[in-house]
């Protein structure tokens, strides 16, 4: 690849779906409120499966290539790009918000530019594992083999959700290789969630101006439902996990002795793979329950190490911030991997006091690994919607995670659960490859 030798070009739409460089400004990144230079080494091309976003009244952010001021793009819509799995954004789309701006709807928005006829966004590569990459994926088999489940599980609700809703209707990544037969298998099952987040994905309340990109699970599974498939899928899939907590429910915990129920069952039946919970981390006696039934490995997400800007982000019922604590740190007593699956924010996640509160969970909880996941969410609503009205000057998030990286060696970045295989072996080898 071309090394830059100055930030690309801005980008602007103009209104009716095409995008033009604007060659008079620099395009700049978005950190917190604040619209920044991007340092030059943390462009890279535009990974495959990425995408360019108009933003609807907003226009763009840019430093005049003759001036060096920075000034708006006056001649169409602010641009934003969504980057794919496995890379995580370091800057946002920077952009002035016009009165008539529609809010934006729940997908990352990292800034792109334009030089030397490629699309370059500011991000880093923090996974090597390809399962969600798009080039892996063959509409024609993923058809054949979503039908196929349906065919091999005709009563089975959770298989038809997975394959005719996820899957086929959705496009979802991991249901989609559980139709391929590999990888990751997705189990949601709670319809009902303890928590009111901000951007949730799969409810959003009658009264807001956003709607949820994906209906939720209607039905509670049962645990007979969820073994059926989960055994064949644990016995013969490559490097084979079975995740608990999916984008289309609430709050899997809730549904707690249902899963306790399956994972019993499904240990009767093989040994092989991982069992994982992607949750909110709010009910530490279930965890340690799950734990004891044979529960490998925990995701718990959030948005941030800080309590005052966790909770007015996920707005608890009967749950607090010591609860997520306390649930990862059950999971290392019985010897699970932990994770936290942490909604990156530039200009939030990289400021000294999240840096801080961040070394005291992992110190404390004894983490595993961290999953960088870009915030899918329109960055003014957000940081309106938590109640930051002024942002400072930040470390920058690739400098937070070298500093991380420096002081907890043993600590493992990535962006997906890893297997069982992967844990126990040769991390940096152990996992799906080309």
């Amino acid at each position: 690849m071309k090394a830059l030798k100055q930030s690309p070009f801005l980008m602007y739409s103009d209104g009716v779906g095409n995008i033009f460089e604007d060659e008079s400004l620099y395009v700049t990144g978005r950190s917190g409120w604040d619209a920044l230079p991007v340092p030059v080494e943390d462009w890279i091309e535009l990974p495959e499966g990425g995408q360019l976003y108009e933003l609807p009244g907003r226009r763009g952010i840019g430093i005049d290539v003759a001036t060096g001021e920075m000034r708006l793009c006056e001649k169409g819509w602010a641009v934003a790009a969504f980057i794919p799995p496995a890379h995580t954004g370091l800057y946002l789309s920077a952009y002035e918000t016009l009165p008539i701006a529609p809010t934006l709807p729940l997908f990352c928005y990292t800034a792109a530019g334009w030089q030397h006829d490629k699309l370059y966004v500011p991000a880093i590569r923090v996974e090597d594992d390809i399962r969600q990459e798009c080039s892996g994926y063959d509409d024609k088999k993923i058809k054949t083999g979503a039908a196929h489940l349906v065919e091999a599980y005709p009563h089975n609700r959770l298989v038809k959700h997975l394959m005719q809703t996820c899957c086929m209707t959705y496009t979802c990544p991991a249901a989609r290789n559980f139709a391929l037969s590999r990888w990751e298998c997705p189990v949601p099952v709670s319809p009902a969630c303890n928590a009111n987040c901000v951007g949730c994905i799969s409810f959003q309340p009658a009264d807001e101006d956003i709607v949820s990109p994906q209906d939720r699970l209607s039905f509670k599974p049962t645990a007979e439902e969820i073994v059926e498939f989960t055994v064949p899928h644990l016995e013969t899939a490559p490097f084979p996990i079975v995740s608990f907590g999916q984008g289309c429910e609430g709050e899997p915990l809730l549904m707690w002795q249902t899963i306790r129920e399956a994972i019993i069952e499904i240990r009767k039946h093989t040994a092989k793979g991982s069992i994982n919970i992607n949750t909110n981390g709010s009910m530490p006696h279930a965890v340690r329950a799950l734990c004891e039934a044979g529960l490998n490995s925990i995701r718990v997400s959030t948005n941030s190490a800080l309590e005052e800007v966790y909770m007015p982000y996920y707005r608890p019922n009967n749950y607090h911030f010591a609860d997520i604590m306390e649930s990862l740190k059950t999971v290392h007593e019985f010897g699970g991997w932990t994770s936290i699956n942490y909604f990156t924010f530039p200009g939030m996640t990289d400021r000294e006091e999240e840096y801080q509160a961040l070394r005291k969970l992992i110190m404390e909880t004894g983490l595993d690994m961290i999953q960088w996941r870009n915030f899918n969410i329109d960055p003014d609503w957000y940081l309106g919607k938590i109640g930051i009205a002024d942002t400072e000057m930040t470390m920058g998030i690739k400098p937070m995670m070298n500093l991380i990286r420096k002081e907890f060696p043993a600590l493992r970045f990535g962006y997906f659960n890893p297997s069982r295989e992967r844990i126990k072996g040769d991390f940096l080898k152990d996992f799906a490859h080309h």
